[in-house]
């Protein structure tokens, strides 16, 4: 006789400061990450939202392709649309309707992306939101980026101006769209530069949830990699202090400590406005997966096998 497959509920929320900072995580992936992945019900709570990165030179035939078979798993997928690597109009209205149709995407990460010049028409987030296609065709939640170490892409001489007037205009833009809004920081080394930028967005009148990026397991050599290429600010330091620290490196980087503090904050100020933290899986999905449910992150049990 075969049991019947079946998974759990989805649990209650953690009471822990830390488990429920991480009890709604979400996690970024790219098309060739995801390759390597059997079935991501293996790994993932079914809560998780899993964003697709659109890395320039990726044909959108991958990018939908991964979006279909991951939303087909029975997650949230949330696809980037980096507006220097679309051409025109017409190129963003045909993914945005290539995801609805073949892989039911109601949501998008809308960013200036990492290139250094546009290739067409787009140059900022701001001018994709302004084109009212993604109200048009119904999108439910746009999600767009925040810095809180600043952009030199943005401000090259260094510090915030341009970068916090646009989110200013992020602000307003969510109070002219129905589409839910977040903010979707870059991973960080530290919490104090993202708590000091969280209380200047309060205070300039941004209310928008702040959704902090932090790196996964990884050995110290891959993060600091990744680091200077992502243009991580001056919480770099502390990957630089532990390289230095002959006991810890060879130990791979775990973020506790971060969410630790980000956890303890938005505990002692529940209307400080983090609201969860968005995983960048550099050293592998499995671990990183493996980190957050060790220390709260939403698990689900795996379905019982036929016997």
């Amino acid at each position: 006789m075969a049991l019947l497959n079946f998974r759990s509920a989805k649990p209650a929320k953690p009471t822990g400061t830390l488990g429920s900072l991480l009890s709604d995580y979400s996690i970024e992936v790219m098309p060739r990450t995801a390759a390597k992945v059997e079935d991501f019900r293996a790994l993932l709570p079914r809560s998780t939202r899993v964003y697709i990165a659109h890395i320039d030179g990726t044909p959108i035939d991958e990018m939908v392709a991964t979006a279909k078979r991951i939303s087909a798993e029975g997650f949230e997928v949330m696809p980037h649309f980096p507006a220097r690597i679309i051409r025109d109009r017409a190129t963003l209205a045909d993914w945005i309707a290539r995801y609805q149709g073949e892989a039911g995407v109601h949501q998008g990460l809308i960013l200036a992306g990492g290139v250094p010049e546009p290739q067409g028409d787009f140059h900022s987030s701001m001018q994709l939101l302004e084109t009212g296609l993604f109200d048009k065709a119904g999108f439910d939640r746009l999600h767009v980026a925040g810095h809180p170490e600043g952009n030199r892409d943005i401000d090259p001489a260094g510090g915030e101006d341009t970068v916090m007037e646009a989110a200013r205009w992020k602000q307003d833009f969510s109070e002219r769209t129905d589409a839910e809004m977040a903010l979707v920081t870059q991973f960080a080394f530290e919490a104090e530069p993202v708590l000091a930028w969280g209380a200047r967005l309060r205070d300039a009148g941004v209310t928008l949830p702040i959704h902090v990026g932090l790196a996964g397991p990884a050995k110290l050599q891959t993060l600091i990699k990744f680091a200077v290429a992502c243009g991580v600010g001056p919480s770099l330091r502390v990957l630089q202090k532990r390289a230095l620290d002959v006991s810890k490196l060879l130990l791979p980087y775990e973020p506790t400590d971060i969410a630790t503090e980000l956890a303890a904050r938005k505990a002692a100020d529940p209307a400080f406005p983090i609201e969860q933290v968005h995983l960048f899986p550099l050293g592998g999905i499995k671990s990183c997966a493996e980190w957050a449910a060790t220390h709260g992150g939403t698990a689900t049990l795996p379905a019982a096998r036929a016997v």
